[in-house]
């Protein structure tokens, strides 16, 4: 099997992972794997991430190009930053859960996670004695006007294992898909406990 024809596989169980949580729903959301160092797989535009078929995935370049006749993700220029600024990374998952868009709306410019167990979720974290930000962009439907935006946070930020945009979503990655998946997955672990938290204080 080829990386490319791997790369949609793992893309399609991705998805189904992703929709079973009920973090991708409608056709929200977006997913990647890097083939090689200079292309990418990714979800098309408006596909429903826990119905993917290998149609609804396709090939672009490190610019966001599709190299097929497909349309892309709006939000490609995130995904291809993300593989720039990080080599070791060769995967990115975007969600859309309830805790990230909440906790997005909330936030005053990053959320702050400190003394949880499982932030040793996150590579180089081998304590719950830390604190990590989780930055929080505002949402804009200029693509490229966001990307520079993030662009120059995490160029200055390279630590940084996941960002939020405001009222939208998660976007955070790994050096596989397994363990872009254990990140979202620890993400939303955190963030509804912070929420939980600000209920009760």
């Amino acid at each position: 099997m080829t990386r490319a024809k791997i790369a949609v596989s793992e893309i399609i169980d991705a998805g189904r992972f992703l929709n079973s949580k009920g973090w991708v729903p409608a056709t929200s959301g977006n997913i990647s794997v890097r083939v090689n160092e200079s292309t990418i797989a990714i979800t098309a535009s408006g596909k429903h991430k826990g119905r993917l078929t290998e149609e609804d995935i396709l090939l672009v370049d490190l610019e966001g190009r599709p190299l097929e006749n497909k349309k892309p993700s709006a939000e490609t220029l995130l995904h291809v930053l993300i593989y720039k600024l990080y080599p070791e990374v060769n995967a990115v998952v975007h969600t859309h859960s309830p805790n990230a868009t909440l906790i997005s709306r909330l936030a005053k410019g990053s959320v702050e996670l400190e003394d949880y167990e499982l932030l040793k979720a996150f590579p180089q974290i081998t304590t719950h004695e830390t604190k990590i930000h989780v930055p929080v962009f505002e949402n804009d439907q200029d693509m490229k006007r966001l990307s520079e935006k993030v662009k120059a946070y995490l160029k200055k930020h390279k630590d940084v294992h996941g960002f939020l945009i405001a009222s939208h979503g998660l976007y955070t990655w790994g050096r596989d898909m397994e363990s872009a998946l254990i990140h979202a997955e620890a993400y939303e672990f955190l963030f509804e406990c912070e929420l939980k938290l600000m209920a009760i204080r």
